[in-house]
C-alpha cells in the first residue's frame, strides 16, 4: 500500500451537469471556456495561443471534458489517461458541499440561502450578532462580491469600525474587517458567535475576510480568512483514516472545509505556489496509508469569481509546469487523485459558482488508460477508501 494524494483544483468544473438548469447555470463549462477562447486567441494577456496543459491532457482532462459535454478540442489527444467524471448529488454548487460530498457525506437537504434583498440578513439574527459580540453596528448587509463591497464600505469602516456583512449565492454569511482596525482576534470571535446565532437558520459557514489598505482603491484582502463550519455529521474519508492509525494532512483550507476534525496535520495561509511546495515536503514524509488531501483555492478565488478568463489560463498552465515535481517524488503504490468541488466559469454571467461536473483525474502505476465512466462526487472518495483499505481496517 501507498499514500493517496488528493488534490482538488478549487472550481476546475468541466460542465455537463445534468440539474445546472435548477442553477441557472445551463452552458457552463469552466476549463471546457477557457481551452476554447484560449483557442480562439481570446486570453493572450500574460499568455499566448492555445492551451498549454501536457502534463493534464495526459492524465485525461480533455477525455474527462468529452466524456462530460461532447465537446472535442483540436490538436489533443483525447484517448490517454486513467479518468472519470464525477457528477454532485449535493444540493448546492459551493465548496464544503463538494469537499463533503468527495469524502462521503452527500447533502441531500442543502442549506439557507439569501434571498437578493436590503437588508439581506433577518433582523432577528443580526440583533443579537450586534449584542452579543458588542458592536456600534454593522455595514453593508447584503448581496455583494467580496473585492466591491470592501471597495464600497471599507473607508466607512476605518472610520467607524462596524464590520462589513455580506452574503453570495452560497450559504453563506461573510464578515470583513480591517486588521488593524477591528483585531483578528476580534473578528474571529464575531465570526464564531454569529455561527452559534445562524445555526438555527441552516447557514452553511461563516466567512471572517480580514483586509488591509489605507484607502477604497488600496484595500486588499490578507491571508487570514477563517472559515467557521460544522463538519459532515458522518465520518469521512479523513476520519476513517485518522481512525485507521494513519494521518491526514490538510493543505490549504481543508482543516477549515471539515471544521478541523478528521486532520492530523494542518498548513494553510499561503499562495497556491507555495502551498504546492509544501505539499511536495509532506508527500515526501508521510506513510504509507496516509492521504495527503490539499485545495488549491486560487483558481477560484482570485480568476473565478473574479472573471478573469486569461488569469485562469495562466494559473492552469502554471498548475500544469509544476506536475512533474509531483510526479517525481511518487512512488509505484501511491494513488494520486485531482479532481474538482464546483464549477466557476470565468466566461459565465455574474461572479457565483457554476453547477458543473468534474474530472477526475488518477495516477497510479498499476492503473493504464482506464475510464471510470460517469461516477458520482462521493465515489471518489470510495475509490481511495478502497485503496486503502479502509473498509478492512476500521
Amino acid at each position: 500500500m501507498g499514500k493517496a494524494i488528493l488534490i482538488i483544483l478549487d472550481s476546475l468544473g468541466i460542465g455537463g451537469a445534468p440539474d445546472a438548469n435548477f442553477y441557472n447555470d445551463e452552458g457552463a463549462n469552466t476549463f471546457g471556456s477557457i481551452a476554447m477562447a484560449c483557442a480562439n486567441g481570446d486570453a493572450d494577456i500574460g499568455r499566448k495561443g492555445s492551451l498549454m496543459v501536457p502534463n493534464l491532457e495526459s492524465l485525461g482532462i480533455y477525455s474527462a471534458t468529452r466524456l462530460s459535454t461532447g465537446l472535442t478540442f483540436p490538436n489533443t489527444n483525447s484517448t490517454i489517461g486513467t479518468y472519470a467524471v464525477a457528477k454532485e448529488r449535493s444540493k448546492g454548487k459551493d465548496t464544503p458541499t463538494g469537499h463533503h460530498e468527495i469524502v462521503g457525506f452527500t447533502n441531500l437537504v442543502g442549506w439557507h440561502t439569501f434571498s437578493e434583498v436590503v437588508p439581506v440578513f433577518p433582523e432577528k439574527q443580526m440583533k443579537k450578532l450586534i449584542e452579543k459580540a458588542k458592536l456600534s453596528g454593522v455595514l453593508g448587509n447584503k448581496h455583494a462580491s467580496g473585492e466591491e463591497i470592501i471597495k464600497e464600505f471599507g473607508e466607512k469602516h476605518l472610520n467607524s469600525g462596524c464590520p462589513i456583512v455580506y452574503t453570495s449565492a452560497d450559504s453563506v454569511l461573510q464578515i470583513a474587517a480591517h486588521e488593524q482596525v477591528f483585531a483578528l482576534d476580534q473578528l474571529y470571535k464575531t465570526c464564531e458567535i454569529a455561527a452559534g446565532i445562524f445555526d438555527e437558520l441552516r447557514v452553511q459557514r461563516i466567512i471572517a475576510r480580514p483586509f488591509l489598505g489605507k484607502k477604497k482603491d488600496e484595500f486588499f484582502r490578507t491571508k487570514n480568512r477563517k472559515d467557521f463550519i460544522s463538519p459532515p455529521p458522518i465520518d469521512t474519508l479523513c476520519d476513517k483514516v485518522i481512525k485507521s492509525g494513519k494521518k491526514c494532512f490538510g493543505i490549504g483550507k481543508i482543516a477549515d472545509i471539515f471544521g478541523h476534525r478528521g486532520i492530523s496535520e494542518s498548513v494553510s495561509g499561503m499562495s497556491d505556489d507555495k502551498l504546492f511546495d509544501e505539499m511536495l515536503e509532506i508527500i515526501k514524509k508521510a506513510n504509507p496509508g496516509d492521504l495527503i488531501f490539499a485545495n488549491l483555492v486560487e483558481f477560484d478565488t482570485l480568476y473565478g469569481h473574479r472573471r478573469d478568463l486569461p488569469g485562469y489560463a495562466r494559473a492552469l498552465e502554471n498548475f500544469d509546469k509544476q506536475l512533474p515535481k509531483l510526479f517525481s517524488i511518487l512512488n509505484k503504490d501511491d494513488f494520486l487523485v485531482i479532481t474538482a468541488d464546483h464549477g466557476n466559469d470565468p466566461s459565465f454571467a455574474g461572479t457565483d459558482h457554476t453547477r458543473e461536473q468534474v474530472p477526475v483525474l488518477i495516477k497510479n502505476q498499476k492503473l493504464i488508460n482506464k475510464c471510470y465512466g460517469l461516477i458520482n462526487f462521493s465515489d471518489i472518495g470510495s475509490l481511495i477508501e478502497n485503496f486503502l483499505r479502509l473498509e478492512t481496517n476500521v
